[in-house]
């Protein structure tokens, strides 16, 4: 995560949501290190069991560079039976 927060240096922070949808619960401890990794830029998170479907979703709300969070983004969507997506602010 060092580069990403050396490539970010300067750049202008906005405010995201990260939704993300977990299928595969063997790939929770790599999500929850990731997120731990980019705690800084965290702002809340909200996480909902939905045991009916065997999936856990997820709401992440960041203020941080872009690249940051497309950074955090990719890494989760590259989890297996992880799918990750963003949403920006305007600002």
């Amino acid at each position: 995560m060092q580069n990403d927060l050396e490539q970010a240096a300067g750049e202008e922070k906005r405010i995201a949501v990260l939704s993300v949808v977990v299928e595969n619960r063997q790939s929770a401890e790599s999500l929850n290190g990731y997120l731990s990794e980019y705690g800084n830029y965290i702002v809340g998170r909200m996480g909902i069991p939905y045991r009916a479907k065997n999936v856990s979703v997820l709401c992440v709300v960041l203020d941080a560079p872009v690249t940051v969070v497309n950074a955090l983004t990719g890494k989760l969507g590259k989890l297996d039976g992880v799918s990750a997506k963003t949403l920006f602010s305007k600002y």
